[in-house]
């Protein structure tokens, strides 16, 4: 009997020594019933033969762009044509470059300029080209054209070094073009997320910050997103690209937070509080700028609404998921912050171990006790803490361990 079909997919592969995984997506995409078609640039040949691709999809590869088996020449634009999704994987520094430019000088970056379908890529690269600000602006650049980005992942490295930048492994691939083929489960619903800190000025230049980065409430935000909610991402000063689809409001201080969230969480079925919203502001910050002296200063501060506090205190009010950053007794402080705010849910790590990395290893405490998730990157984290708000508001029960899985942005 012939298999049916659920997809056709592009895939699209360039020049990194993680292209070698790649042979092993293709092999779980076809037992998935997905339809595959490989393009391959000519870098990526260098690292692994089209005739490996082209024994495990039964089609040929296509690597040039001047291919007389396509109708009128245009291998680009007939490759899109009939694909549900372009899938690049490994995505490169330089095809990064390419598609967060409009570049195309090659049958791959051509056809990803010349699609209708869907783009989702995959970064690989060694840790320091992908914390380059040139290819940080670039992942900035694409997510905000609404391309999807999964991972990177945080690991061992070709190169011997550790850290971001590592390929998805194969099965992650194919979960996460799965789960973004997949009915939007918050589809309908509102979600309201803040993030990064704030900022409270002592005077016209200084103020009283943290150290947040917002990753954190980004990457809660992209995941929301993904999964189909109409998400509003309440932001103090970060450096990050929101969502393309999220409505996003800037904030400064901790009192223009509290009244954006008051203006947009009326409706809201959750309200993640992950922004490291300031304890006290001055009592009467100066209108110009304070000249030194040699005299000590004194700041009178006074303490800042509670803006968790007041979500989860509606009548009529959204799931609160509240988060505790602690530099000891993690356990303790986060229950009882738990208590306290009165909220189902709370998301407890180590400052030490988390501010402004890329991955993070926190727990998660609700009245079933705690759930400790392994150390991953923010994205992967995100799924899993969106996953067990969905089942603790649902009324599921919780699985001992949350295993956190991919981003999808």
């Amino acid at each position: 009997m012939d298999k049916v079909l659920t997809r056709r997919i592009l895939l699209g592969v360039t020049g990194g020594i993680a292209a070698y995984k790649v042979a092993e997506l293709a092999r779980l995409l076809i037992r998935n019933n997905v339809e595959v078609q490989v393009a391959m640039t000519e870098a990526a040949t260098r690292f692994v033969s089209p005739m490996t691709f082209q024994a495990l999809t039964g089609k040929p590869v296509i690597t040039d762009l001047w291919d007389a088996s396509f109708a009128n020449h245009m291998a680009h634009i007939e490759l899109s044509r009939g694909a549900d999704a372009i899938l690049i994987a490994p995505a490169s520094a330089n095809f990064l470059a390419k598609l967060a430019h409009g570049l195309a000088d090659d049958l791959l970056s051509t056809a990803c300029l010349a699609r209708s379908c869907p783009l989702l890529v995959a970064p690989a690269m060694n840790r320091e080209m992908w914390d380059n600000a040139a290819t940080q602006r670039n992942i900035a650049t694409l997510r905000g054209d609404g391309v999807a980005i999964l991972g990177p992942d945080s690991g061992d490295q070709a190169c011997g070094e550790v850290g971001m930048g590592r390929l998805l492994e194969p099965g992650e691939l194919a979960q996460a073009l799965d789960m973004f083929f997949s009915p939007k489960r918050l589809a309908g619903r509102k979600v309201v997320v803040t993030a990064g800190p704030t900022f409270e000025a002592i005077d016209t230049v200084r103020g009283i910050t943290n150290l947040s980065s917002g990753k954190m409430g980004y990457a809660i935000a992209d995941a929301v997103t993904a999964m189909g909610a109409d998400v509003t991402l309440i932001s103090g000063p970060t450096s990050l690209a929101p969502p393309a689809q999220a409505h996003f409001v800037y904030v400064t201080s901790a009192a223009e937070m509290f009244s954006a969230v008051k203006a947009h969480v009326a409706g809201a079925d959750f309200f993640f509080s992950v922004a490291a919203v300031a304890d006290y502001t001055p009592l009467a910050p100066s209108g110009r700028k304070l000249k030194k002296t040699v005299e000590p200063m004194e700041i009178r501060l006074k303490p800042t609404e509670d803006i968790l506090a007041y979500v989860a205190g509606l009548a009529v009010g959204p799931f609160c998921v509240g988060f505790a950053a602690e530099s000891e007794d993690l356990s303790q402080y986060a229950q009882a912050k738990r208590v306290r705010k009165k909220i189902p849910m709370i998301v407890a790590n180590l400052v030490q171990q988390a501010v402004g990395k890329d991955d993070n290893e926190v727990t998660i405490y609700d009245d079933a006790g705690a759930h400790a998730l392994a150390r991953a990157p923010k994205s992967k984290i995100a799924y899993a803490i969106v996953e067990h708000a969905m089942r603790l508001r649902d009324g599921r029960p919780q699985a001992a361990t949350v295993t956190p899985i991919k981003q999808i942005s």
